[in-house]
This record gives C-alpha cells, sequence and structure tokens, in this order.
C-alpha cells in the first residue's frame, strides 16, 4: 500500500499549487474617499470634465493599472465635492492622470484644477493640485504594483488638493457654524417671605418706605471740675522738756558705785 501521507515540503507548496490550478484573477477594491471630510461650495452645482486622455501607446501603460487613475480622480470628487449654494457653478477639472514607464521607472503624475463660475463662461477662482509618484525597480506583478502606486498617489492628491482649495478658494467655501440665538435673562426666583407672627402691623404693599431721621451729631461728654484737695494738717514739731525726770525705779535699786 503506498505512503499517502504529505511531507512538509508538499504541505508549504499545497496553497500555490491550488492557486494555479483554480486560475482566478487578483482582484483589487474600488478607492473611495467618502470616509474624508467633504468640500462644501457654495455654489448650486459643480460637474467633472475629463481635459487628458491617455495616448494608449509607450511608454503609456495605464491600460495594465487594475484602477484607472481618471475613474479614482472621478471618485474622488464625487465623494468630496458638495455644491451647497444656491447660484454658480464649479468645474472640477482632470488634466492629467497619466502612468508611463521609462526603463525601469513607473511614473504615475495626477493633476486636478477647481473652478469657480458665477456665471457661465467667467472664472472668479481656481485652485489646482499635483503630485507625482514613482516606482524604481523590477516589477514581479504588474497590476499589484500599478495599484499601490495610484493609491499613494491619489492620498497625496487628496491632501495636496484640500490645502490648495483652503488658500485659494476660501471665500468660495460654505461654513457649517451657525451663529447661536442669544440667552435671554431670566429673573431669579426668589423664596416666598416667611408670614408676619400673629398680631404685628403689617404695612401695606404699595406704602412707601419711612426716611430714617438723621442721627444727630456726635457731641463731647460735659467735663466735671477736679475735686478739689483738702490739705492735710501738719502737726507742730515737739519740744523735749528742759529737765527731763528720770524714770521711776524701784524701790530699792543701786544708782551707781
Amino acid at each position: 500500500m503506498p505512503d499517502l501521507r504529505l511531507t512538509r515540503r508538499a504541505s508549504l507548496l499545497l496553497p500555490f499549487l491550488l492557486s494555479a490550478c483554480g486560475g482566478g484573477e487578483e482582484t483589487f477594491p474600488p478607492l473611495r474617499y467618502n470616509y474624508l471630510p467633504p468640500i462644501r461650495l457654495n455654489v448650486a452645482s459643480f460637474s467633472i470634465e475629463q481635459r487628458f486622455y491617455p495616448s494608449g501607446v509607450r511608454p503609456d501603460i495605464t491600460g495594465q493599472d487594475p484602477v484607472h487613475p481618471v475613474e479614482a480622480l472621478r471618485t474622488m470628487a464625487e465623494d468630496r465635492l458638495q455644491a451647497v449654494g444656491t447660484t454658480g457653478q464649479a468645474v472640477f477639472a482632470i488634466t492629467n492622470a497619466s502612468l508611463t514607464k521609462v526603463g525601469g521607472v513607473i511614473t504615475c503624475g495626477l493633476t486636478v484644477v477647481l473652478e469657480i463660475y458665477p456665471t457661465p463662461g467667467v472664472r472668479s477662482g481656481f485652485a489646482q493640485a499635483t503630485v507625482s509618484r514613482q516606482h524604481i525597480g523590477s516589477v514581479d506583478n504588474m497590476p499589484a504594483t500599478l495599484y499601490d502606486l495610484t493609491k499613494n498617489a491619489m492620498n497625496a492628491l487628496n491632501v495636496e488638493f484640500e490645502y490648495q482649495v483652503q488658500a485659494n478658494l476660501q471665500a468660495y467655501l460654505a461654513t457649517t457654524t451657525s451663529v447661536q440665538p442669544p440667552v435671554e435673562a431670566q429673573p431669579l426666583q426668589t423664596a416666598p417671605a416667611a408670614p408676619p407672627p400673629p398680631g404685628s402691623l403689617v404695612p401695606p404693599a404699595n406704602a412707601s418706605p419711612t426716611p430714617l431721621a438723621p442721627n444727630p451729631p456726635m457731641s463731647a461728654p460735659p467735663t466735671s471740675p477736679p475735686p478739689a484737695v483738702t490739705p492735710v494738717p501738719t502737726p507742730p514739731p515737739q519740744t523735749p522738756p528742759a529737765n527731763p525726770s528720770l524714770p521711776s525705779l524701784p524701790p530699792g535699786f543701786p544708782i551707781g558705785r
């Protein structure tokens, strides 16, 4: 009985073998830009004009790109531009959407112009954006290489296009901020006064307040004369007697020797 177990090398090559047998083509998602903020123009409408057409001969290779640069630019305009005004027209013109290969260098060049026409035939303003991206070196998968190159160039163009519009067409951009109405002042709610106690006098509601009498001017307190000082009499000096008498001695006390 033959050995039907797969070797490690065969198991690693199995996905590639199945892909080759199936013959399925590689798919690429479309490039969309509706996740970016819209550019609101103060005009009644806008249109897209293609003013560039690839030659279809060498060095042009746009036919090999899964997402044609012209279609990617149209999608960008449809996803981002909005006409929100009442008069005037805007024109999104595609003037370059080329893919060329010269030697080992593939170049993607993109140029668009946004023009403002307040009245037909009278252009009052414009903004132009141009970018260029290159792939240098060998190419193993031409469709995938061109898709990635176009995607990178479109991402750069979105940034440059918005910057140029803000710098050159500021007067034709619609603002989204609205003026808020003023806030009216509301009277403060005060708590009702407590009812007066029973038996007290309540002045009428329309009675005017009684003015307070002015305070009398303050005067210095009356001063009283100081109390009279009575002099203390001085006793007369005492003079000793001329012949002092000796103190009396007890009987029998010897005097002298």
